[in-house]
């Protein structure tokens, strides 16, 4: 698993450089048609933020991978090992519980017609390709709880 996770992890990394670096370049774009050229480009907002958008589900598998997300331990901080661990496992439980939920009706939910005829506005994209990086984002994330929660069951590091 931690293999599994690893490998997604660098895949993730070089995805969000390359989209990241695809966003500015279409901003940057974007600006100097409109300003320098007085001729906009219709289509930059909508794939900006359709970047942006597989940026953050991108960012919040990576963030879940490496736990680095905001969190309040003032609680988990004076438990014992054997609590803070216990405490720790079912937060990780609930999280996996919570992802599949979320990855069963997203998957549903894409594969409804209303979606398969949907396109976007400005550049007339199908919206499953858009809507994508919910299951993937799901998945992968749920790839990265699964082996956070087999090292704390593994070493009891709850860090």
């Amino acid at each position: 698993m931690k293999y599994l996770s690893d490998t997604i992890a660098g895949f993730e990394k070089k995805l969000a450089m390359v989209l990241m670096f695809a966003m500015a370049l279409i901003v940057t774009f974007a600006v100097l048609f409109r300003y320098i050229l007085n001729e906009p480009l219709f289509w930059a907002g909508e794939v900006s933020i359709f970047l942006l958008i597989y940026i953050t589900f991108i960012g919040g598998s990576l963030g879940l991978k490496y736990n680095t997300q905001a969190s309040v331990t003032i609680l988990t901080d004076y438990l014992p090992n054997k609590v803070k661990k216990s405490v720790f496992v079912a937060g990780h439980l609930f999280m996996l519980l919570f992802m599949t939920i979320i990855l069963f009706y997203c998957l549903k939910w894409i594969s409804s017609p209303n979606v398969a005829f949907q396109k976007s506005t400005a550049i007339l994209l199908p919206m499953w390709i858009p809507y994508s990086i919910l299951p993937i984002g799901l998945s992968f994330a749920t790839i990265h709880l699964l082996n956070n929660l087999l090292d704390i069951a593994r070493s009891g590091d709850t860090k």
